[in-house]
């Protein structure tokens, strides 16, 4: 079943890289839940001989979310940071990285805890000016690495005018489009070489799943993470993939609501006298709101606000909730409430929070499709705290 190459996201989801199983004619990709596979002699395979190189399973949902960011290639990971490892692994000892000063703490903490000290070095720049970057690229500069929206200040990343910026050193730009999907965002077509999926959230859905992903429309890029996935072994089984594309087939529809509830929300946070600030794409009050209009379809599902009082405020908050549970991870169906700084960015140093806005009244919303006016309220209930 080969679709149009013009279909629309919705068709794209639904039936990118997957065809009708060629014994049973079976709609759903099977789950190929085998380690390797029979063959008619030495070297006479039919293109898979184990499953760490190769699962059908794992191909069909490598080519669904290819299709989904109009790439090329698609390469799938146990993890987001399996799939950020991947990346970094293809490069060499004292090679250096650009990244966006803002970013999800899983990400920091790998790239200073874990690759800083097998000899890769590392540049947090404020990407939302464009400059930063180039004033940081060096001869050294292999990569330069963006999050937009980041995670979890909202900040938003120019992607065509980073890539343009790192393009004249010939540096190749990877971004991060977890938050943003490729329902609302699509890197590949404004310059980025690479984009980077935890696949885990949005992509998944359900919160039932972990998974990473990674697409390009390079070859060269393809064959050497495609070589890093084989080595390192860090691939998804075969019943993830089939969890993750089950759970893109309505990444369209889903989305839609995410962002519709969202924007909502973020309205009455902002109007409440409890609240001192809110950070959304979709408010006018966003310094980059101009930029979310041009660059995003829509400006997403999450949301970060201050309360006033400060941490023991936020923690009054968090445990008055009912229907937002207080937990870590973000795009599934149901809504999610955290702190920052004592959850998803611990790893980030004091210092380094103070200085991005990351304080103790922060608070992360990971706004579900659930109904509306049931989140509004349950947000009141729990303001009044």
């Amino acid at each position: 079943m080969r679709i149009p190459d013009d279909s629309g996201l919705g068709t794209r989801a639904i039936h990118a890289g997957q065809q009708p199983d060629p014994t049973t004619g079976a709609i759903m990709t099977p789950i190929y839940q085998t380690s390797t596979y029979v063959q008619d002699g030495p070297g006479g395979h039919k293109g898979f001989e184990y499953s760490r190189t190769q699962n059908p399973t794992r191909q069909a949902l490598e080519g669904n979310i290819a299709g989904l960011e109009r790439g090329k290639h698609g390469l799938c990971f146990a993890s987001g940071c399996a799939a950020t490892s991947a990346i970094v692994m293809c490069l060499d000892h004292g090679d250096h990285i650009v990244c966006s000063d803002d970013m999800y703490g899983g990400t920091f903490r790998l790239f200073t805890k874990v690759f800083a000290r097998h000899g890769f070095q590392f540049s947090f720049v404020d990407m939302r000016d464009p400059k930063n970057v180039e004033s940081a690229l060096t001869d050294k500069t292999k990569l330069v690495w963006a999050e937009t929206p980041t995670n979890p200040m909202m900040k938003l990343v120019d992607i065509e005018a980073v890539c343009d910026a790192a393009k004249k050193k010939g540096v190749p730009v990877a971004v991060d489009n977890t938050f943003a999907t490729p329902a609302l965002q699509s890197p590949l077509a404004l310059g980025a070489d690479l984009v980077v999926h935890s696949t885990t959230k949005y992509l998944g859905g359900h919160s039932d799943v972990v998974g990473g992903a990674i697409v390009t429309n390079h070859d060269e890029w393809q064959q050497r993470i495609h070589f890093v996935q084989n080595s390192s072994g860090g691939t998804p089984g075969p019943f993830d993939c089939f969890l993750t594309m089950r759970g893109i087939k309505t990444l369209h529809v889903r989305m839609d609501r995410h962002c519709d509830n969202a924007q909502a929300i973020a309205e009455q946070l902002a109007a409440h006298d409890q609240v001192e600030k809110v950070y959304y794409p979709g408010l006018e009050s966003h310094p980059q709101y101009a930029l979310a209009q041009k660059q995003m379809k829509k400006p997403g599902g999450m949301i970060s606000f201050v309360v006033k009082g400060g941490l023991d405020k936020a923690t009054r908050l968090l445990k008055a909730t009912r229907i937002f549970a207080c937990a870590e991870s973000l795009g599934g169906v149901e809504s999610l409430i955290e702190h920052p700084a004592i959850m998803t960015h611990a790893s980030v140093p004091p210092e380094n929070r103070k200085a991005l806005g990351i304080d103790d009244g922060l608070i992360r919303l990971s706004v579900g499709i659930e109904d509306l006016a049931d989140l509004q309220a349950d947000l009141k209930q729990a303001l009044a705290a």
